[in-house]
């Protein structure tokens, strides 16, 4: 009995150790180049982009997202199977390692913004906030382009 009450007790005691190296790091994540496109209403999904770079020097788990524009936001992955055809489907949690930037961009990966609270419009933007496993946020504000926008860039 008393060698499960001290295995126990060292596992408590050990968690919060291994956590904290395992979640550690959302303050050293840049968001850049952030935009979407413009909505054609409200009851049709739109998208988001931008890129996320890990600066530090541990993995960082991006675990969800949010804006109060949608009252659901995800990010989903696009994969394209050997006849050409594309496919989307929720990533799930995404680790960028340290120095990496991770590229949420057309064909690749999109924040999905679905049934949106009003139509997004060219011109105007708005905040979406990532959440990591750490408990960290980072929001940027999210310009909105025109609707066959590709990019910032035009």
């Amino acid at each position: 009995m008393k060698h499960v009450a001290r295995s126990t007790l060292a596992a408590l005691l050990l968690t919060p150790v291994l956590a904290t190296g395992a979640l550690a790091g959302s303050e050293d994540v840049v968001v850049e180049n952030a935009w979407s496109r413009a909505s054609i209403g409200t009851s049709r999904p739109c998208a988001a982009f931008m890129e996320v770079r890990n600066a530090g020097d541990e993995a960082v788990t991006l675990t969800g997202l949010r804006s109060d524009l949608a009252m659901m936001s995800e990010i989903h992955r696009v994969t394209t199977d050997a006849r050409g055809v594309s496919t989307m489907a929720p990533a799930g949690a995404i680790v960028i390692a340290p120095e990496e930037t991770v590229a949420v961009a057309p064909g690749v990966m999109h924040v999905m913004l679905m049934h949106l609270r009003r139509p997004m419009q060219e011109g105007e933007s708005f905040p979406l906030t990532l959440t990591f496993s750490d408990g960290g946020k980072v929001t940027v504000a999210a310009p909105v382009l025109g609707i066959a926008a590709r990019g910032p860039e035009g």
